[in-house]
């Protein structure tokens, strides 16, 4: 099978780079492996939280010339301002008009969520119903917090999320609660509703009166004045329209917070781009995985010829471009062995071949972040990824599988995908441009 672009992985940097390349008029696919990242993120889109010197950044657009001069080696430094903006802006409107509206500050600063665990984490987008809090935290207009549990439902813990607000000195006048209700659909289960996960109960809530019933409990429990925290348990393919029927039988102002895995405002993210993709005329090779490929040299240049996946063994996918998004050692998109790095499809060349004690920190919760986090795939300045010191000229890397920056310390995790996918695709558009305008006209055409 023959297309235009190839996308290697199905996380948030290859469904954009997928869409990205649709958008153009590219014949696109992608091979995914399974379940993405997705499922395990909160579901807002970071942009820059931190420095990779740990100071806290507020407003990113303010500081990123400067962060770039003081980080050449982070992907930002590659994809420049304009283009890493302008991806975040092109993804914002996308997935809005797909029916999960993102929303960010007026003013251009980060916002705090707060977390499962009861704590703040700094963002750049958020869904709806995750409540925006200020970047100077005085600021809030939060009085009372009420924070339901759910009962028998073990991947939420209500009063550890209420024990650490009540810790944090901006919220000392407001007055923080937590409180247990039922969900009657639980009653008519015949397995043990402690073994429910999240996207279960968002099962149960597909039926109608399941949703009016709880509307009714969060009524008595709460008022429209207060900040209702709520587990993510709504979705599975319906978006956000139990969350706006609860709101509109309540009035309430919720604020929701991913569970342990499954987390519901990921899989929307993810549920709305598969849509997208496949809407728009993408194949989708999902549950397949790319095993290796055949790379040749013409003219000094590398070339990805073909790639071989698990599933279609026999039968090579070929294309004019390839974007690797195939992600971190969370995917098995890097391996790390007793002695080495690898990058296991194409074997490419890593940016550290430093001893195995350098990878880490002996002190897990260490207040610098584990080095390990910051390695990856060598790469160009447009992400072209090298072997054996060679570029491979029609290959791009994009997301997590970069080195040179740390998603989680740095909170940038989800715009390095968007905005090195973006680029990426931008990259490969250029070189198509480019060798077309370079065809000679045939006898026939003068």
């Amino acid at each position: 099978m023959k297309f235009d672009s190839i996308i290697i992985g199905g996380g948030i940097a290859g469904y954009t780079a997928g869409l990205r390349c649709l958008e153009a008029g590219l014949k696109t696919a992608i091979i995914s492996n399974g379940q993405s990242a997705l499922h395990f993120s909160s579901g807002s889109i970071d942009l820059l939280s931190h420095t990779p010197t740990s100071k806290a950044v507020r407003n990113p657009a303010a500081i990123f010339n400067k962060f770039t001069h003081e980080f050449p080696d982070h992907p930002y430094s590659k994809v420049g301002k304009e283009t890493v903006f302008e991806s975040l802006e092109w993804y914002k409107n996308l997935l809005t008009a797909a029916g999960i509206p993102l929303t960010q500050q007026d003013n251009g600063d980060n916002h705090f969520r707060i977390t499962p665990l009861g704590t703040l984490k700094s963002t750049w987008l958020s869904q709806p119903y995750v409540q925006q809090l200020p970047m100077r935290l005085t600021e809030h207009t939060i009085t009372r917090i009420v924070v339901v549990q759910i009962n028998d439902f073990r991947d939420f813990n209500a009063k550890m999320l209420t024990d650490n607000l009540i810790q944090i000195p901006e919220f000392k006048d407001v007055e923080i609660t937590h409180v247990s209700i039922s969900i009657d659909g639980f009653s008519e289960l015949k397995r043990n509703a402690c073994e429910l996960r999240s996207i279960d109960i968002a099962r149960i809530l597909m039926n109608e009166n399941e949703v009016e019933a709880l509307a009714t409990k969060l009524s008595a429990i709460a008022t429209p004045d207060d900040l209702v925290i709520l587990p993510a348990i709504t979705g599975n393919g319906m978006g956000l329209s139990v969350l706006n029927k609860l709101h509109a039988l309540t009035n309430l102002t919720f604020h929701e917070v991913p569970t342990m895995p499954p987390s519901m405002l990921g899989i929307r993210l993810e549920e709305t781009m598969i849509d997208l993709f496949i809407k728009r005329g993408g194949m989708l090779l999902k549950g397949d995985q790319v095993t290796h490929g055949d790379i040749a040299e013409d003219n000094g240049k590398l070339t990805l010829k073909r790639v071989y996946t698990r599933n279609l063994e026999s039968m090579p996918l070929t294309a004019d471009n390839y974007i690797f998004a195939s992600g971190s050692f969370f995917n098995k998109g890097l391996i790390a062995h007793h002695d080495k790095l690898q990058e296991p499809v194409f074997n490419l060349d890593m940016n550290s071949l430093e001893a195995r004690s350098t990878w880490y920190n002996p002190q897990f919760f260490a207040t610098n972040s584990q080095p390990f986090l910051s390695l990856g795939i060598k790469t160009n300045q447009v992400f072209n990824p090298m072997l054996k010191g060679k570029i491979i000229n029609n290959l791009f890397c994009a997301g997590s599988n970069l080195g040179g920056y740390d998603p989680i310390a740095e909170g940038c995790g989800s715009g390095v995908a968007i905005s090195t996918a973006y680029h990426a695709v931008n990259q490969l558009l250029q070189q198509r441009s480019k060798a077309h305008s370079q065809q000679p006209i045939s006898n026939s055409l003068v």
